[in-house]
């Protein structure tokens, strides 16, 4: 089969200068959409026409997912004031709706029942309904007030993340006068009366906190907090114990709180503790002995944070440890209740849970025995619950979901969903490596496979990664993975650094002036499993979203031979570009987590000398498939536009390839089956390329 010819963008050379270096950039051009839609639109139909040969597959794969999910399903209720809230779909559906029946005085929910509603059901908010006519659709809030009467809600309909926020009486139905426009996705009731909200500034940063009354216009809103600082965002939030209103405003490394009775909405918010360069602090409200206290993790004492008490009204105090610090495991967070408080903690690349009951000590909780497993725990947003929830993830089997009872320990499995079609779950195993860097580290790989894969022969292998912000990947079940894992790949997610798996240092090691470990560690992992014969670089793919695009494009810069394919999702691939524009969404907050090459002669050179679009050289690639969205205010489509069409100039050897979703966001396309569809499309030209299948 001859294969189409890809679409060449014209070269329209501009010159970037900063600190005395130049870059002739050929298409930055494309910043323009109206300009670059003729690239976009020809890209859209080679590869349409590039992948055509995999519409078998495609299909295949598209068809298994729905064979293995229940398309009619109801999820786990989570209590509310009064009520058990929870989502409803139907097959054929694409959104689903959100219900709720009334709750007696019992903590564990009613039986999930998906082919019948449940005695006194209500629909709340019908997704599907709302969504008629609209090519994009996402729901941002979706808050009921305590008694049950209103319910706030915002949707975006153009995949911008611009919401527009409404409130509708469930008691009649209809909405109300009151419109929100242009405002950031979530909102905070506080009583029946006001609602707290964020709105943002023109690089998309939530800056701003307003308080609106409802059934006034909002030209009476009254902004309650504004952060002129460029780097920090804000945000807005009742503590569980519903007594104080929280206002975080927080960079990527620095963080600052003010509080406010809840019972005086209209009062003056009080700083907590002020602001203090690398100091990263959170806190929870909780009654320690009768006395209202703040629970507080923070970095002061050690860069895997500990956790203390400190007196509400009090100048904040970071040195009592109510968890003392470790230098193996970075402490997560911390959730306070009337009779417990919950902590989460990542050992040895893997989350873990703690309860505290009273005085008692803090007590592990211990959910299963599977090596690569992970225990998160939540106790809703009640603060009288008597239990919390316990979440128990394998890579192997869906999560069990468990009710513990805080005074008796007694757990009550919830919900663990059976996957449909005949799936076994002993057919398959996930494992642990540790495979040693250059510099003397050791990074974790999680292997997924399938248990009769014949060790002692090379498998076609899918790689995967992140390696930023402090994010933690692990053990996570996929019933779309099954399909490949059943085509004898073998599944491997790589925890290189700038990720949070092994701790605080960890992501230090892979930001800034140290994010080359990154990809270094990936190109790492990828030489060791060709060298001890898992794989081989003719059946090795990759994949990664975002900044894990980022991850891709340096990836296929500096160690593109060990690969076949890699498959970049709405890719940061133009980074160096993108923070040299303080006036872009997100680009001043970055700055934090990649370096300022604006103002910082050194932190341009290095970016300099990793950013994909600007180290696209004269040699073979691995074959490339990127996807973008034209409306993502995150990382804007110019970005793998512009790699695409370097590559396709530059490069001598390989297929390059990209689509673009018109109308669509950071995400994707916003419709279950539409988004099953498209994933499933991009799944299948990776599983060709590492395996040659076409079915």
């Amino acid at each position: 089969m001859t294969k189409p010819s890809a679409p060449r963008a014209p070269k329209i050379p501009t010159i970037r200068s900063f600190h005395g270096r130049e870059f002739v950039d050929d298409y930055e051009w494309m910043r323009d959409k109206d300009k670059a839609l003729e690239f976009l639109n020809a890209s859209n139909t080679h590869a349409e026409e590039s992948m055509a040969h995999l519409g078998t597959l495609s299909q295949n794969l598209y068809d298994e997912v729905l064979s293995r999910i229940h398309e009619t399903d109801m999820s786990l209720p989570s209590r509310g004031r009064g009520y058990w809230y929870f989502f409803r779909i139907e097959k054929g559906e694409n959104y689903g709706r959100i219900c709720r029946v009334p709750a007696g005085e019992g903590w564990i929910p009613p039986q999930v029942q998906r082919d019948s509603a449940l005695p006194g059901e209500q629909v709340i908010f019908d997704l599907e309904k709302e969504s008629e006519g609209q090519e994009f659709f996402s729901l941002g809030a979706a808050a009921v007030t305590d008694s049950g009467r209103y319910l706030a809600y915002s949707l975006d309909v153009e995949g911008n993340e611009r919401y527009t926020l409404r409130i509708r009486d469930l008691s009649t139905g209809e909405d109300l006068d009151d419109v929100l426009e242009n405002i950031s996705s979530g909102c905070t009731w506080v009583g029946e009366e006001y609602i707290f909200y964020e709105t943002v500034d023109d690089a998309w940063r939530p800056d701003s906190v307003w308080r609106h009354r409802v059934g006034t216009p909002r030209s009476e809103d009254v902004r309650v907090f504004h952060e002129p600082d460029e780097r920090f965002w804000v945000g807005v939030g009742l503590s569980v114990s519903d007594k104080y209103l929280l206002i975080g405003c927080s960079s990527k490394v620095t963080s600052e709180y003010y509080y406010l009775p809840a019972d005086d909405p209209e009062g003056e918010f009080r700083l907590i503790r002020e602001r203090e360069e690398g100091v990263d602090y959170d806190l929870t409200h909780a009654v320690v002995g009768g006395e209202d206290m703040w629970i507080v993790t923070h970095n002061k004492l050690s860069p895997n944070y500990s956790c203390g008490l400190s007196p509400v009204g009090k100048p904040l105090d970071l040195g009592e440890e109510l968890m003392a610090h470790s230098d193996e495991a970075r402490i997560t967070g911390a959730a306070a209740y009337r009779d417990f408080l919950l902590l989460g903690r990542m050992e040895n690349g893997l989350a873990k849970s703690y309860v505290k009951r009273g005085e008692g000590d803090w007590e592990l909780l211990h959910i299963g025995d599977e090596e690569l497993s992970s225990t998160s725990i939540s106790g809703g947003s009640l603060w009288e619950a008597p239990v919390f929830r316990a979440y128990y993830t394998t890579y192997t089997n869906t999560p069990a979901i468990y009710a513990v009872d805080v005074k008796t320990d007694e757990k009550t499995l919830l919900k663990q969903e059976k996957v449909r079609g005949g799936y076994d779950p002993s057919q398959y195993e996930s494992r642990r490596l540790w495979v040693p860097t250059p510099d003397g580290k050791k990074i974790p790989v999680s292997i997924v496979q399938r248990r009769d894969l014949d060790p002692d022969v090379p498998h076609p292998t899918h790689m995967t990664g992140y390696g930023a912000y402090e994010v933690s990947s692990g053990p996570a079940f996929s019933s779309a993975r099954v399909s490949l894992l059943d085509r004898g790949i073998r599944f491997v997610e790589v925890h290189v650094r700038g990720g949070g798996e092994m701790g605080r240092l960890w992501y230090d090691n892979g930001k800034g002036l140290n994010k080359k470990h990154t990809f270094e560690d990936f190109i790492t992992v990828a030489d060791y499993l060709i060298d001890h014969g898992y794989t081989t670089p003719a059946m090795l793919g990759a994949s990664g979203g975002s900044a894990g695009g980022l991850l891709m494009g340096a990836v296929a810069n500096m160690g593109g031979d060990r690969f076949k394919a890699i498959r970049a999702d709405v890719p940061f691939v133009d980074p160096l570009t993108s923070m040299l524009k303080p006036e872009l969404p997100l680009t001043v907050t970055e700055w934090d987590e990649w370096g300022d090459p604006y103002h910082e002669a050194d932190v341009y050179d290095y970016m300099a000398s990793y950013a994909p679009y600007e180290n696209v050289e004269a040699k073979p690639y691995p074959n490339i498939l990127a996807t973008t969205s034209l409306n993502d205010t995150r990382v804007l489509y110019v970005e793998p536009a512009k790699w695409i069409a370097k590559l396709r100039e530059v490069a001598t050897a390989g297929e390059f390839l990209l689509r673009t979703e018109m109308v669509a966001g950071h995400g994707g396309v916003s419709g279950r089956y539409d988004a099953i569809r498209r994933s499933r499309e991009d799944a299948a030209w990776l599983v060709n390329q590492i395996t040659g299948l076409t079915k």
